[in-house]
């Protein structure tokens, strides 16, 4: 069950788990978040495809902000068939903007570092980029993908 946001909006501390379905009744309440989370699907099914087995979203859009501009999401790239991924996926040239184009976000692996200090994506991703403080983010399994 995904918890309620506290009192910044974001997730309480903590990785949340959830089924896609739960996930998008909860996160696709208006058209411009059902785009997303159908940009996000088609990501998700490319990495479960080739091999992955689970992943994390995190950003505005896992928050209580009304129309977030995207989502983030980072994913576990041990087993991964990089042959068997979309391209668009391994492309992090220009900021990530084919990524964007395609899906409406940016997806790192989990494991890589996302800063030069080498702290992980999924680590990075529990830390309110604001204020520092850790919060949480939703974790999906992609075997039970729709």
């Amino acid at each position: 069950m995904i918890p309620e946001f506290d009192r910044t909006g974001n997730l309480p501390v903590g990785i949340h788990e959830a089924t896609w379905n739960d996930f998008a009744t909860r996160y696709g309440a208006t058209p411009h978040r059902r785009r997303l989370l159908e940009g996000l699907k088609l990501a998700l099914d490319s990495f479960h495809r080739a091999g992955s087995r689970r992943a994390y979203v995190n950003g505005s859009f896992v928050t209580a902000k009304n129309e977030p501009r995207d989502f983030d999401a980072c994913w576990e790239a041990r087993g991964v068939d990089p042959r068997l991924l979309d391209p668009v996926l391994l492309d992090f040239s220009d900021r990530r903007r084919a990524q964007k184009a395609k899906f409406g976000g940016e997806l790192f692996p989990a494991e890589v570092p996302a800063d030069p200090a080498g702290t992980r994506f999924l680590d990075c991703f529990q830390q309110d980029k604001t204020t520092g403080a850790r919060k949480g983010i939703i974790a999906l399994d992609l075997k039970d993908l729709p």
